[in-house]
């Protein structure tokens, strides 16, 4: 079986360069992954008709929870599951080399934030603590790790003991990240409000019946006004994800150079979307080298020209599940 060197997956500085890996990986899975060669040959599309990125098939997210994934035989030594409800199905991705998640998540956070060893990370994700699989968890346990601090940690429901820490922390000064799940965050919002002006706020979406839906313009008054920041950052990741998008504070997303969205046509999912048009959310995730790096989601957004892009709900017959923004 041919294989692929994830390290110039990493290493990609341009569009062309994009272009070219990307292709390849096409290539690649379409030889070596049996569910995604069979969906491409029932849209007669292959590596033969295939020219640029913008003509490769989006696998549909859903076929992670129907099949196995994969574009290996090697062993799947993690498997990161989605949340879902005790009625849906979970999504399942087989990740053979953590390796590559692991660089993925680490060589984003230092592009957009800089060293993690620069913060004390605080997590507040108890949705996600109280399962296994959760690929977040282990993103942000490795972060944690990777900070140093003493005072680093999660946090589970004991939002007194985490106000009591971020009020312990901003007396020192110290550089801080609050990462949480949204009706956590807001929980402490209102149950402890506080004023940080150390501490970045990150929310990863996830209300998940919690707690009424909210849109993202007024879950962010809520958490700024209660947590006395300028600016809620956010996360924009998922289960079938090896690779992050963040935001910090406007509601824009970016990616780093080895990510890039797509929105496609609602009524018509082969018909790309023009910039600023509201459209279904397609991920090129080449760090999903070993399962399926093209992801139609069940997310709409809209892309501007500069690569970044915006999240504005999901599809109206698709399940809610944990690392997604608020429904509209």
């Amino acid at each position: 079986m041919k294989t692929f060197d994830s390290h110039r997956i990493f290493n990609i500085d341009n569009a062309a360069k994009f272009n070219e890996v990307a292709l390849e990986i096409f290539e690649y899975q379409y030889g070596n992954n049996n569910t995604y060669r069979t969906f491409c040959d029932h849209l007669h599309r292959s590596p033969k008709n295939v020219h640029h990125h913008l003509e490769i098939p989006f696998l549909p997210i859903s076929f992670f929870k129907t099949h196995r994934v994969l574009s290996t035989n090697r062993k799947a030594n993690t498997i990161f599951t989605s949340s879902g409800t005790t009625q849906s199905t979970t999504s399942k991705h087989y990740v053979p080399d953590i390796q590559v998640y692991e660089t993925s998540f680490l060589r984003a956070f230092n592009l957009f934030y800089g060293n993690p060893e620069e913060f004390c990370i605080l997590a507040l994700l108890p949705s996600y603590l109280e399962r296994e699989g959760s690929s977040l968890i282990y993103m942000v346990d490795s972060l944690i790790k990777k900070s140093g601090h003493p005072h680093s940690g999660f946090y589970l429901n004991n939002l007194k003991d985490l106000h009591q820490k971020l009020t312990e922390l901003e007396e020192q000064n110290t550089k801080t990240l609050l990462i949480g799940v949204s009706f956590a965050l807001l929980d402490l919002a209102e149950q402890y409000p506080i004023s940080l002006s150390n501490t970045i706020v990150m929310e990863t979406g996830g209300m998940k019946g919690r707690r009424k839906e909210l849109i993202r313009e007024e879950l962010h008054q809520i958490l700024q006004k209660g947590l006395g920041v300028n600016k809620i950052h956010s996360e924009y990741g998922m289960t079938e994800l090896l690779s992050q998008g963040y935001s910090k504070g406007n509601g824009i997303f970016e990616t780093p150079p080895w990510m890039k969205i797509i929105t496609r046509d609602t009524e018509d999912p082969l018909t790309i979307q023009k910039n600023g048009k509201t459209g279904g959310i397609n991920v090129i995730d080449l760090a999903n080298i070993h399962s399926c790096s093209f992801i139609a989601t069940q997310d709409l957004g809209k892309t501007y020209p500069n690569g970044s892009f915006e999240v504005l709900g999901r599809f109206d017959d698709s399940d809610i599940r944990g690392c997604n923004l608020m429904v509209l």
